[in-house]
Parts: C-alpha cells; sequence; structure tokens
C-alpha cells in the first residue's frame, strides 16, 4: 500500500442547503430501514474544495485557535467491540489524556460513537454508523448547555456554568489506519459566525415517555473556509474537536466544522474506516 504525500488533496464537501420552504431545518435521528437516509427538511450541496495535509506541521493547529489539535497517545484498551467494556475501561483512559492536555478539573463522557464504513450497507443503528460526509458541528450554544443539565446532578449545575466549560470530541482510528473516509476540520478562524451556521433540530425518539430534542449546527458554503487534515492517522493517534465553548472572548476559538471525506489519494488496497468518538463535557475550576 503506497500512500500519497501530497500536500493537499481536492475533495467535494457537502454543505447545507436551507428548506426550500424557509422552515427551521430538522434531522429525525431513526433512520429509514429500507434506505439508510434520515428523514429530514433539507438538502445537501457539493462544493470542490482543497484539504491540507498538515502531517507534520501538526503544530501549526490548536484547541484555542483553530478549534482542533492532533496528538500521539496509545491507550491501553483497544478492543472497542462491546460498550459496556469500551465505558469501563476506555472512557477512564481518555479523561486522564484530556485532563493532562486541557488542565480540565472534571470531565465527563456523555457518549461514544464507533463508525465503520460499510459500502452498500443502509442500515444506520448505533451498532452500524457509518462516516459522516456533511459539514457540521455537533453542539450549539442552546444544546451545550442542556447537555449539561442533562448529563450532572441538578445541584451542581450552577456551579460549573458560572464558570468556563467545553464539549470537545475525541476522534481517534481503531485497529488501523484511517486512510478511508479520513476527518475534514475546518480553522475556525475562516468561518463567518454570523452567516455561516443554521441552528438543526435533532429529533430524537421518545425514550421511556421522554421526548429529547437537541441542537446541532449545519453549515453553509464559504468559499474563505480552510480546511486541515492528518493523512493516515493511526490508532494510537487522536484528534479533539471543540464543539462548544463558553470563554467566548473573541479570541478563543469556540467550535469547529468537520466532515468526513472521500480522499482520492487513498490507496485501492486501504482498509475501511473504523473510528470511535466520545464526546467529552469539560469543566475548569
Amino acid at each position: 500500500m503506497t500512500v500519497s504525500t501530497a500536500d493537499t488533496v481536492p475533495a467535494a464537501l457537502h454543505y447545507f442547503s436551507p428548506p426550500a420552504d424557509g422552515s427551521k431545518p430538522y434531522i429525525h435521528i431513526n433512520a429509514d430501514a429500507s434506505t439508510g437516509q434520515r428523514q429530514r427538511n433539507w438538502t445537501t450541496v457539493a462544493h470542490d474544495t482543497e484539504i491540507e495535509n498538515i502531517r507534520g506541521k501538526e503544530h501549526t493547529v490548536s484547541l484555542d485557535t483553530t478549534g482542533f489539535q492532533f496528538f500521539k497517545g496509545a491507550v491501553p484498551h483497544t478492543t472497542f467491540e462491546n460498550d459496556e467494556v469500551i465505558e469501563k475501561e476506555y472512557y477512564p483512559q481518555s479523561i486522564d489524556l484530556v485532563k493532562q492536555i486541557t488542565g480540565a478539573s472534571q470531565i465527563v463522557v456523555f457518549d461514544h460513537t464507533i463508525r465503520r464504513h460499510r459500502p452498500g450497507e443502509v442500515e444506520d443503528t448505533p451498532q452500524k454508523r457509518q462516516p459522516v460526509p456533511q459539514v457540521h458541528i455537533d453542539q450549539t450554544k442552546d444544546s451545550s448547555i442542556a447537555r449539561v443539565h442533562r448529563h450532572l446532578p441538578a445541584e451542581d449545575v450552577p456551579a460549573l456554568l458560572s464558570k468556563r466549560f467545553q464539549i470537545i470530541n475525541l476522534w481517534r482510528p481503531i485497529h488501523h489506519v484511517a486512510l478511508d473516509y479520513p476527518l475534514a476540520l475546518c480553522d475556525y478562524r475562516t468561518v463567518d459566525r454570523a452567516h455561516d451556521l443554521v441552528a438543526t433540530t435533532l429529533r430524537y425518539p421518545v425514550r421511556d415517555g421522554e421526548t429529547f430534542n437537541g441542537e446541532t449546527f449545519s453549515v453553509k458554503y464559504n468559499p474563505a473556509n480552510r480546511w486541515k487534515y492528518v493523512r493516515g492517522m493511526e490508532p494510537d493517534e487522536f484528534v479533539l474537536i471543540k464543539c462548544f465553548d463558553s470563554q467566548d472572548d473573541g479570541k478563543t476559538a469556540i467550535f469547529t466544522p468537520h466532515t468526513a471525506f472521500e480522499d482520492s489519494t487513498t490507496p485501492k488496497d486501504a482498509p475501511l474506516r473504523e473510528s470511535i468518538e466520545l464526546r467529552l463535557l469539560v469543566f475548569y475550576d
């Protein structure tokens, strides 16, 4: 398997196109079992983009400037086959890593997703998630605050929200190198917050009589966007992706648009992508 050393790669990235009737966009999390497609009232439009491979230049990005940061760091847990074992072993191992990096005082993992590229597979269930080729940000400000209320004891929430908190995703390949459908990340400094982001409702199925709707940001095309990735990430490498930061001071990156993409430099014999992402509530004293 020969891996490209090109500095940039052309790719078609899929951006948001609004509902024709002007209504607020939504996505139903439950997919149609026959097609694997999630019901939504909007579409995407592909735009040709150049994505820079920053392998060897990882120091040029950081959580507080670009909104994402790459690291090398293996963990003892390597199987990723059983959710209960992942929560027992991989969660605390990852929390320790992120505390060391960020200096956070408390971290709560509120969920994880394993994605495996399965060409031709239409089932979209928690056990069969695939890479998502769509530019998005996982959380809005409102949904980030709602996550704190949902996952922390009510008596702790006021104090936690009075200080800086973040939502950060930890993404890493599992089992083998991630050349197939890698992850691209957009430099926060090249996003127009006032015009590029569209709050989109996530409609979850009713659980135990409770309806919980989340909210994500869809992202409209902006030719000023600058995209980065690290080609051929290995299982002992990971990227932290900032989805929200309450430190909105005009200088600090507070989110990161991101997407899976079809990399034309991927060798034909490359293994299909397998990855895990943890979603972390990150608190500071």
